[in-house]
Formats: structure tokens, sequence, C-alpha cells
């Protein structure tokens, strides 16, 4: 049997490695992005302030999550709030997230289901623009609105740029509220950064460049990623499957010969997977 590679987060792609093993798929993370908290001492001020603010009630219509990282982090510094069973946020600022999964993370960090909006269960993708069909009639012009963000360093670790490849979703939205009459502020509280891989690891992507294993891509940055770590590899054997068109169009862009795109859920993702291989 051919294997799946996830190429989340390692704490993220864990999860995903275990569902697929007990489906009876031969799977293994192989981590394109780097977790970290930002460090910046401006940053992490910004952070404190926002929480403060998150808390008191009339400051914020909604914050808006972009991935389960960003509730994590913007939380963690904080934690005897869930300890203590203290509302993480004011009773009238809702929690929006793109997907099941940043849900998941808010509902374990102790925030109450009623107060979370997010995309329909059925929706076509879990992303920004089906969040905002179930949101949008909360915005009333001079609401704040806090979108809850990554950022990716300047450079890489050779010291390249890092090709712009994430934020269309949320720029998207931000762009919405503002029509809307909404005041948007953006907030970033961890850095996306290029994996450091071992030679073994550096193999693995070597050989599944050709030898029929499936990529699972979540994220245009980690395609990105992959071609900063292996600039110098051929893909045209290679096969992947995304979770969005635009991740797909990168990984074509990137040369994969065969992109298959899949709603994101963990059903979907299976059954792509095994029409797949």
């Amino acid at each position: 049997m051919r294997r799946v590679l996830v190429t989340r987060p390692l704490h993220d792609a864990k999860p995903w490695v275990d569902a697929f093993r007990a489906r009876g798929l031969q799977a293994e993370a192989l981590p394109l992005l780097a977790i970290a908290g930002c460090t910046d001492p401006t940053a992490l001020q910004a952070l404190l302030s926002a929480r403060q603010l998150a808390l008191k009630p009339g400051q914020y219509r909604a914050v808006m999550f972009v991935s389960g990282n960003a509730a994590q982090y913007f939380f963690s510094s904080n934690p005897s709030q869930t300890l203590t069973g203290q509302s993480l946020l004011a009773p009238d600022t809702r929690a929006w997230t793109p997907g099941p999964g940043t849900e998941r993370t808010l509902l374990e960090l102790g925030l109450s289901s009623h107060q979370i909006d997010g995309p329909s269960p059925d929706a076509a993708q879990f992303e920004s623009e089906a969040l905002w069909q179930n949101v949008h009639d909360q915005i009333r012009a001079g609401d704040r609105v806090l979108i809850v963000r990554g950022a990716s360093p300047a450079t890489g670790n050779a010291g390249k740029p890092v090709p712009s490849t994430q934020g269309a979703g949320r720029d998207w939205l931000a762009a919405r509220l503002r029509e809307a009459g909404a005041e948007v502020e953006l907030l970033a509280v961890y850095e996306r950064q290029l994996p450091s891989w071992t030679a073994q690891q550096l193999d693995v992507a070597r050989q599944a460049a050709s030898d029929g294993s499936l990529w699972l891509f979540s994220s245009s940055e980690a395609v990105a990623n992959l071609q900063q770590l292996l600039p110098q590899q051929k893909w045209h054997l290679g096969l992947a499957l995304t979770t969005h068109e635009r991740i797909a169009s990168k990984a074509l862009s990137a040369g994969f010969g065969r992109v298959l795109h899949s709603r994101p859920s963990l059903d979907d993702v299976v059954a792509s997977i095994e029409s797949a291989l």
C-alpha cells in the first residue's frame, strides 16, 4: 500500500495520521510548516492588550480565529482563565472560525458552543467565504472585528525570501467587513516558519516525488516550503491531494503531475485518498 504524507505542522498532523491509520491507510507526518509563538515585544504587548479588550463588553463584535493555532496562541499565555472557568471572551463578542477544526480547539479551550460561528457543516469549503455567508448579518457600521492570525517571517531559514502564499481568505473577509462599515484589526499571535528537516526527512521527500506516495496539502505555504527545501526536485511524477482550489493551483505551478481536490472533512479526504491509491 502506498503511503500518505501529511504536511501539516507536527502537532496538527498527528491526529490526521492516527485517523488515517485507523482507516487502514499507511500514513506518516512530514511537516512542511513549523509553528512558534511571536517573540517580538511589540507583538506580545499587542496580544495582551487585545485579549484584555476582548473580555470587555462592547469592544469587539467578533474575534475571528483563522486557525486552531490562532486560538491556542491567543489564549495560551493566560491559562488561568480556562482553569478557573472565567470567560474567555465578553458575552456579547462572537468567536468566528473558518471550519470545524478551529471550532474544536475553541471548545477544548473552554469557550461555549453558543458563542461560536462558522461555516455550515455541509459547506463545499471551510473558509472565510463560507463563514461570511453565516455571519454577515451580525455586522453594523462602526463594529470592531479582531482577526487573530499567524505571520510568516520575511526570510526563510536559508535567508531566502518567503513566497507570499497565505492570507487570501483572511484578506477577502477583511475587505467584506470594511465594505459593511466595520473596523478591522489584525493581530499576529504566532509565526509560520520553514521547518528544519533531518537528512532522513529529506530522503523521504525525494523518494515520495516519484514512488506513488500521496502528498496531502492543506495550505499553499506548505507547497512553497517544499519547493524551498528541495529547490532542484522535479515533481512531474508526484501525486498531491489538496483541500482548496488555491492550494491545487499552487501544487500544479510547483510541477506536480497529478493534483486532486477534496473537501477538507476527514471522510471526504479519506474517500479521495482511497480513490487515488
